[in-house]
């Protein structure tokens, strides 16, 4: 199973993401997405768009590599690799 953490931002919004690690069954990064949405029902929508894109501001790293396909997240996820998802806060 995939190992999901997240930046402290995302468990703040979404409890049910909190307390360290999640482990996942999937072989995409989008997989992943739906996996985290069955947990905690809105997470995918803060993390993609409504087109299912990743939003500008949210960026997924597979194995401590940024993910190239932000439009389909296509990248693969095999069962023992780390995924890390990060936004930047921005304010005016």
């Amino acid at each position: 199973m995939a190992r999901v953490e997240f930046s402290t931002h995302l468990p703040t919004l979404f409890p049910q993401l909190a307390g360290g690690p999640l482990s996942v069954e999937a072989s995409t990064v989008a997989e992943v997405i739906q996996r985290l949405e069955a947990l905690a029902p809105g997470v995918a929508f803060y993390i993609c768009d409504e087109r299912g894109r990743l939003r500008k501001h949210v960026n997924v790293f597979v194995a401590g590599e940024m993910i190239v396909d932000r439009r389909a997240l296509s990248d693969a996820v095999s069962s023992d690799t780390s995924v890390f998802i990060a936004q930047a806060l921005s304010g005016g």
